[in-house]
């Protein structure tokens, strides 16, 4: 593969980052041509030792997203951290995929139970306005009751929320590391 080719292939799998860092990159791989050309190596040999441009785009996009997730960690960059790094192999599909989906649904059940204790009074004036004759005392304390268990389990989420998806970003990126070519003792 020659060099326009290998830069043309690498330029096109980076369309998901910006034109910017793309650019960046692209004159990135043309010092490492250059530098090889000035060492005597052809232009293929050079395009040979540097890998697949689709797997180096990979890996770029990868480490992209990982990145942008540690400056803002909104539910977005979140997802497409992980799409990337599955994308970096069939191997990551499961090793990914299935404690995102696990760490996924314990957040949305923490977050359903605190919100559906804290609206509990709310259904309970709701069941009365639609029922008169079925109000008691006792509905509405314990409601109100769960309601107070509602703020606590909200507010521990909100905190435990903070610390899984800490701890995800943390997940994803020692299994990038480990795709792009083993853990390397330093």
């Amino acid at each position: 593969m020659t060099k326009y080719q290998f830069l043309r292939l690498l330029e096109s799998s980076l369309s998901k980052i910006s034109l910017e860092e793309r650019q960046d990159i692209l004159k990135d791989f043309e010092e490492h041509f250059a530098i090889g050309l000035e060492e005597g190596k052809t232009e293929e040999e050079i395009s040979a030792a540097l890998g697949s441009p689709r797997n180096i785009a990979k890996e770029l996009v990868a480490t992209h997203h990982l990145e942008k997730v540690e400056t803002t960690a909104t539910t977005g960059n979140v997802i497409r951290a992980v799409w990337a790094v599955i994308g970096l192999g069939f191997f990551n599909l499961v090793i990914v995929l299935g404690p995102f989906i696990a760490v996924a649904s314990l957040i949305i059940a923490g977050w359903g139970t605190g919100v559906g204790f804290i609206a509990s009074p709310l259904l309970v004036l709701i069941n009365v306005a639609i029922y008169p004759g079925t109000f008691e005392f006792f509905d509405l304390f314990f409601s109100m009751a769960l309601a107070g268990i509602g703020l606590f389990i909200a507010i521990g989420m909100y905190f435990a929320t903070r610390g899984i998806i800490s701890g995800f970003i943390r997940y994803l990126k020692f299994n990038a590391k480990l795709v792009k070519g083993g853990l390397k003792h330093e």
